[in-house]
């Protein structure tokens, strides 16, 4: 049964075009990711879903009385409101039946002898059909699952990561037929995570997902589509099949290309040799030219970043924490942690939310003060800092000028130096984008500048919090094979796992009441 088709669709905003008479649906039970490149255009792809933008050509429809629900990226409810009140503000068909039945029930209790009992027979019949008897329980455990604990809390007393659990509390409790999600595992911990797996894969829900959190696509995904150069491409699997298949495709995308270079040289030299097309023959062979040029464009436009920039040496001494103790009023975050860092390791922080892993972070850089013990630091530490919050940039600077305020030239690891502009480019800057300005690039694009101008500092100790989130899957295996070769030392807070695993050989586990596990490995 389909529920969702998209028909030609196309998109453009002045003369960047985001996607090109694009065509796809989703069935009943099929849970279908979606991957493209930061600024592709995903999240405008689902804003035309959900009508908040308006689509150049093409339509959208879906089946009739669908029920849906949307996780956006960016989410805002109003300040005033609490918790349970942003929780229930969508009446959905068992609330209302619920709230019928509980006044109804009411009303028969105090007037037994003057109530119409069919009607609440009726609400009865209506409850046992939409599963509502157990509605309040699955709302406790969604509630309990996803660490939101004070229901009477106003919205606006709430951090950006709470907000968003709130979010998707608010449209789990509905499930809907349709579940249309933008980044849900941001803010989540690994067993908030591994419980949003587990909840998915119970019901019948079909499901349209942007994330780049691979274990997560992998386990929930029977589909990939892959927005790439204004087109779809369509893998009937999980993320492991879409890796299998994407890299038989770029091989014959390779082959093709090489194909395509040599017949673009040959036209192109008869295009500067001939004169201007007055005949059919000309004109036609004129056009297959661009064709061509067109067709090389496209399939050039898939680049992988470059990160290899120069990192500074490190000394024989790093960085040694002797006894550290830090609490805030009776809640214990350090007590008496101690660990001396070696060269090239590369650690990995977890724990639930709240457990103390920024604060770690933040008395590591001195922004935050320890209430007892050491840090004695090394004379060579150049630190770079990927902080979770992101980069405040200059909205109104063009991406060009933000990077010449750090640097003019930038020493890479080979010991060539690139201007601004070039190593813009290695990031995937086009021209267009680089002298643009900030505020018009996408989240994602925001994330990957930041990155680069830590990068371009020449740290040789990262520390890193939660850099995966916004990141595309291009970027995120680009990152992963930058930090597996890096020299220097690398600190990371991540829930990503896929991430994880691939780069950290040391685990710091915060388990609550001031006490870290250390895990070699």
């Amino acid at each position: 049964m389909n529920l969702l088709s998209v028909e030609l669709l196309s998109k453009s905003y002045g003369t960047k075009k985001l996607f090109k008479d694009i065509s796809f649906g989703i069935n009943k039970s099929e849970r279908v990711g979606l991957i493209a490149n930061n600024g592709a255009g995903k999240t405008t792809l689902l804003k035309i879903l959900q009508g908040l933008e308006i689509a150049d050509e093409g339509r959208v429809v879906f089946r009739k009385n669908l029920s849906i629900s949307f996780l956006e990226q960016n989410v805002e409810f109003d300040a005033e409101k609490s918790v349970m009140e942003v929780v229930f503000n969508t009446i959905t068909d068992v609330k209302s039946v619920i709230d019928q039945f509980n006044k109804y029930s009411e009303l028969a209790s105090e007037n037994p002898n003057e109530f119409n009992l069919n009607q609440l027979d009726e609400l009865t019949t209506k409850m046992t059909e939409l599963n509502g008897w157990d509605y309040e329980n699955k709302l406790q455990e969604i509630l309990s699952r996803l660490k939101i604990k004070d229901t009477g809390q106003k919205i606006g007393e709430l951090s950006g990561g709470q907000l968003k659990r709130v979010a998707l509390a608010k449209i789990l409790i509905q499930e809907p037929e349709l579940l249309v999600l933008d980044e849900p595992t941001n803010h989540l911990d690994v067993e908030m995570i591994e419980w949003l797996e587990n909840f998915i894969l119970s019901r019948d829900m079909s499901l349209l997902l942007i994330t780049h959190d691979r274990y997560f696509l992998n386990a929930v995904c029977n589909r990939i589509i892959e927005l790439v150069s204004y087109r779809l491409y369509f893998y009937a699997g999980n993320f492991e099949y879409y890796l299998e298949k994407k890299a038989e495709r770029e091989a014959v995308d390779a082959s093709e290309l090489e194909k395509i270079k040599n017949l673009y040289r040959r036209e192109l030299e008869w295009v500067r040799k001939s004169p201007r097309a007055r005949g059919t023959k000309q004109k036609a062979r004129t056009d297959a030219f661009y064709k061509i040029e067109e067709k090389a464009t496209v399939i050039r436009q898939e680049t992988k970043i470059n990160l290899e920039v120069k990192v500074s040496r490190l000394g024989g001494k790093i960085l040694e924490l002797i006894n550290l103790k830090k609490s805030f009023g009776d809640k214990k975050i350090l007590s008496e942690f101690s660990y001396t860092f070696k060269k090239g390791e590369k650690i990995g922080i977890v724990g639930k939310n709240g457990t103390g892993k920024t604060t770690l972070l933040k008395i590591l850089l001195g922004s935050e003060k320890i209430d007892d013990g050491k840090i004695q630091t090394g004379e060579t530490v150049a630190f770079g800092y990927y902080s979770q919050t992101g980069m405040v940039l200059k909205e109104d600077m063009r991406v060009i000028e933000l990077v010449k305020d750090i640097a003019e030239f930038i020493l890479m690891a080979d010991g060539s130096k690139l201007s601004a502009s070039q190593l813009l480019q290695r990031f995937n800057f086009s021209p267009d984008l680089q002298f643009g300005y900030v505020s018009k690039l996408s989240g994602g694009e925001k994330r990957r500048l930041y990155l680069m101008t830590i990068l371009i500092r020449n740290p040789n100790f990262l520390i890193l919090d939660e850099p995966t989130n916004d990141l595309d899957i291009a970027t995120l295996q680009t990152l992963e094979e930058f930090l597996a070769n890096y020299t220097g030392c690398v600190l990371i807070v991540s829930h990503d796992r896929y991430f994880m695993d691939k780069i950290v050989d040391h685990i710091f586990a915060f388990e609550g009441e001031g006490f870290i596990k250390d895990f070699p490995g």
